[in-house]
């Protein structure tokens, strides 16, 4: 009784001496005289002369550098009761004898994470939870506090527990070398022990001392002799019976005679309610986001191209993400403002990008993009840049009608990028990387950064989004190109080449198989971003937790240790900020500078918008017939030179109806090669459906000057005997014998001699009835005339187009395979790609027939190249 008597008598002389603290700070602020409600000067008066009574005004607390008063519970006594404010913060914890499966030990827990967040500035406080006993249930009730990324998912199992205090105990270790400023608290609640080891850890804890910047709240722990509980320093010790709560010394401030602590009992304060947390989780979700928001002007240098890429290329992704990686697949999201700078230098020379549908890849990469472009002049950087999905990636750094800049730096861009345009950048990339070989050996240097700047050669930076595709099947294409990327990411780095692949997934690649580990290890840097952690080892998933506008940066290889989650702005939402840059880069470009070489997947080429349609002109020898655009990166024109060597004649095998574009695009073309009669040209349309198309030839034609014949098959009968039996047939008008047969309109008025003989054939193999028929008097059938044309007619000046619906039956007109080079030029359509290989003697092709497609092959030249077939709408003149 005399210790109780005591120890009440402490009590009751602390409270009078807090009224007498309480009156006196009443009179002070009357003296200082009227301030307005909610001014801050009244509120600073306030935190100076009174804060230590109540607690700390909310959002003032620096918890992660000294204690600060949090209240659990009210005490009980004879004469009344009064609050009861415990020591929490940076060096004071809390221990309790029960574990959170007494509902009064969970609703504790909860409301003094609760107090001490409102307590302190938002994004100082971040919360790590232990829960093996109830498996995370004691933190269900905070879960607003969880989507506001100021608390983590709970540690239930042993190994969670484990990852969580290594993260615990790396941020007590860089906290002691922060500035105090700088600290943030992390507070761990424990709301069961967790087994012996883990508790031992946890307990070391609470010894760090404040500059550890952690505070421990830890239930289940009783107050115990020595060796039946580890040791806990700086902490303050409850003990609950079945009404009240006890409460001991507080560490650094005793106050009971004997330790025991407070000698009144507690009433613990109940659950806060679910207003109130969602309240304070929208104050700090939305003060957070204030602090950590970064904008697309973070990313940019204050002068443009003022930068040199000789070392390497630099750019700013954003703001690093202050945070405790807890387990292995979660981390706490602190605000930071330090940026993160990556590179492209010989330490990290490619990157591999990953992340879901929607997870932000395509913003990432024009930050990155334009980051870039602002540092560096062309003169010192080249883009390079491929979509395989939407494209929809990079359509504003190429000219359109609307917006007619384009970004300086880039040399091509793929929009919904064939595969074989892919390999052809690759190819590009890699005839590249000779020129740079020859280059250095000249200079006697063995990388880029050893050339003088004088002779050093921009870097190039290839983007390729959506890369898996490139690699789609197990074709001789991807089998190409993993081998075109394996070569450029080993060689790459020494001659400035640099590969950036992103994509949604890295797996289940099967051109990859048994090469994956060999190619993506040259790929040093890696960045998650939501969906995006098959880019880190299998052992390494930090980036499970990540929300969209956030990633993981990791320099090496993806294993863990090496990890900086980064904030990085939505490119979308500064759209009028991008498009000034542009233009302001458009604006600065080099004199002479061209636009992009751009492949628009989805787009089909006029005849009458090539460039190099738009410069034929009379007199071109030999003349060169268009049939398209190869799949290139450049663009360039498809087409074959109709010169004197037996068999330069044009195929085309298919049965789509863009066979008939394509004669019409090589006739018309052929046509602007001569002077107004000096090419004659016979037509006949013999496919069904193809008699409106020659017609509008033929007036095309007849418009521009040539004489112009329609045949039938009995006058496409006549013309090949013709043809065939006179030598010099090709350089004069037919004979007046067969006038019978030709039909059509002709040039007016008089004209010049044809010196060339083209013969237009739609539909070759519905004449194959009346060129099987032989003559009766010479046993000669129109097979031995055309195979006759075919073989001398070019030195003749006289050359087929024909269109052939089926393979077979060019096979059959031409004599069989060992006459296949009597057709040498041949334009493939929608035909399987084994029969071709097998027509043409050549396996491996990697050609797949389909759409908008076709492969010209030129056996002459030994050229083999996939071609978009022009498609006509008649303005051609």
């Amino acid at each position: 009784m005399g210790r109780l008597a005591t120890a009440y008598r402490q009590a009751v002389a602390l409270h009078r001496e807090a009224l007498r603290r309480w009156e006196a700070a009443r009179r002070a602020l009357a003296a200082a005289g009227p301030a307005p409600v909610g001014s801050p000067e009244l509120v600073a008066r306030l935190a100076r002369l009174g804060g230590e009574l109540v607690g700390p005004l909310p959002g003032t607390a620096r918890a992660a550098t000294h204690p600060v008063p949090v209240r659990l519970g009210e005490a009980t006594t004879v004469d009344g009761g009064f609050p009861v404010l415990v020591p929490l913060g940076a060096g004071a914890h809390l221990a309790v004898d029960t574990d959170a499966r007494d509902t009064r030990v969970g609703e504790l827990l909860r409301a003094l994470v609760v107090r001490l967040l409102a307590a302190a500035p938002a994004g100082t406080v971040r919360v790590a939870g232990i829960d093996p006993a109830a498996f995370g249930a004691t933190f269900l009730p905070l879960r607003p506090l969880l989507d506001a990324g100021v608390l983590a998912p709970a540690a239930t199992t042993v190994a969670e527990t484990a990852a969580l205090l290594d993260a615990a105990e790396r941020h007590a270790r860089d906290a002691q070398g922060a500035a105090p400023e700088d600290r943030e608290l992390l507070l761990v609640v424990a709301a069961s022990a967790p087994p012996p080891r883990e508790l031992a850890r946890l307990a070391a804890l609470t010894h760090a001392g404040p500059a550890a910047a952690v505070c421990v709240l830890l239930a289940g722990h009783p107050a115990a002799g020595p060796g039946e509980a580890p040791p806990l320093g700086a902490t303050t010790q409850l003990r609950l019976n079945e009404r009240y709560a006890l409460v001991g010394d507080p560490p650094g401030r005793p106050f009971s005679a004997d330790g025991s602590g407070l000698a009144a009992p507690v009433v613990l304060d109940g659950d806060p309610s679910h207003a109130t947390v969602t309240a304070l989780a929208g104050q700090l979700a939305e003060a957070t986001r204030r602090a950590t928001a970064v904008t697309f002007a973070d990313l940019l240098p204050a002068r443009r191209w003022a930068e040199s890429s000789g070392a390497g290329l630099r750019t700013v992704l954003g703001r690093a993400v202050r945070g405790v990686r807890l387990g292995a697949s979660d981390a706490v999201p602190g605000a930071g403002r330090e940026p993160v700078t990556v590179a492209f230098d010989d330490a990290t020379p490619h990157w591999l990008v990953g992340g879901r549908t929607g997870a932000g890849k395509t913003v990432f990469l024009l930050d990155v993009l334009y980051g870039l472009a602002a540092r560096y002049s062309p003169a010192e950087l080249q883009l390079l840049l491929l979509d395989f999905k939407e494209g929809v990636s990079f359509t504003e750094f190429v000219p359109t009608e609307r917006d007619p800049s384009w970004l300086p730096h880039a040399r091509a861009v793929g929009i919904e990028s064939d595969r074989e345009y892919g390999v052809a950048v690759l190819r590009e990339l890699r005839a590249e990387l000779t020129r740079r070989a020859d280059l250095l050996k000249r200079h006697g240097v063995s990388k880029l950064a050893d050339l003088p700047p004088n002779a050093r050669p921009p870097r190039i930076v290839t983007v390729v989004d959506e890369f898996h595709v490139l690699f789609a099947g197990n074709d001789p294409l991807a089998r190409q190109a993993v081998d075109l990327i394996e070569e450029l990411a080993r060689k790459g780095r020494s001659y400035g080449l640099h590969l950036v692949l992103a994509s949604q997934s890295t797996t289940g690649i099967e051109a990859l198989y048994g090469r994956a580990e060999a190619i993506f290890g040259q790929f040093p840097l890696r960045v998650a971003l939501p969906g995006g952690g098959g880019v880190l080892d299998p052992l390494n998933d930090v980036a499970k937790a990540l929300t969209v506008g956030t990633a993981v940066v990791n320099t090496a290889g993806g294993t863990a240790g090496a990890d900086t989650q980064v904030r990085f702005p939505d490119a979308h939402a500064a759209a009028a900020d991008l498009a000034a840059l542009r233009h302001e880069l458009f604006a600065a470009r080099p004199a002479g500078a061209r636009p992009p070489a751009v492949f628009r997947g989805y787009e089909t080429p006029r005849l009458a918008d090539d460039p190099t349609w738009a410069g034929l002109a009379p007199g071109a020898e030999p003349p060169l017939a268009l049939v398209g655009r190869t799949v290139d990166v450049a663009g360039s024109p498809a087409g074959f030179r109709l010169d004197a060597s037996p068999g330069r004649h044009l195929a085309v095998v298919g049965t789509a109806a863009s066979g008939v574009d394509v004669l019409r695009s090589a006739a018309l073309s052929l046509a602007r090669q001569h002077a107004r009669g000096t090419a004659r040209f016979l037509l006949a349309p013999l496919a069904p459906g193809t008699t409106d198309s020659a017609d509008d030839l033929a007036m095309t034609l007849a418009a521009a000057g040539h004489p112009v014949r329609r045949l039938d098959v009995a006058a496409l009968r006549a013309h090949l005997a013709d043809l065939a039996a006179a030598p010099d047939r090709g350089d004069r008008p037919a004979a007046p014998e067969a006038a019978d047969h030709r039909t059509g309109p002709v040039a007016s008025g008089p004209a010049p001699t044809p010196t060339r003989t083209y013969l237009v054939v739609f539909g070759m193999d519905a004449a194959a009835g009346a060129l099987a028929a032989t003559e009766p008097e010479t046993f000669r059938s129109g097979h031995d005339d055309l195979r006759a044309v075919l073989r001398h007619g070019p030195g003749r000046r006289v050359h087929l187009l024909g269109w052939w619906r089926g393979l077979r039956r060019l096979a059959e007109d031409l004599g069989g395979s060992q006459n296949r080079d009597d057709v040498a030029c041949l334009v493939a359509l929608n035909v399987p790609a084994a029969d071709l290989g097998l027509h043409l003697g050549a396996h491996d092709l990697g050609y797949a027939p389909r759409d908008g497609r076709a492969l010209l092959v030129d056996r002459h030249e030994h050229r083999t190249a996939l071609i978009v077939p022009f498609v006509g709408d008649g303005d051609e003149s």
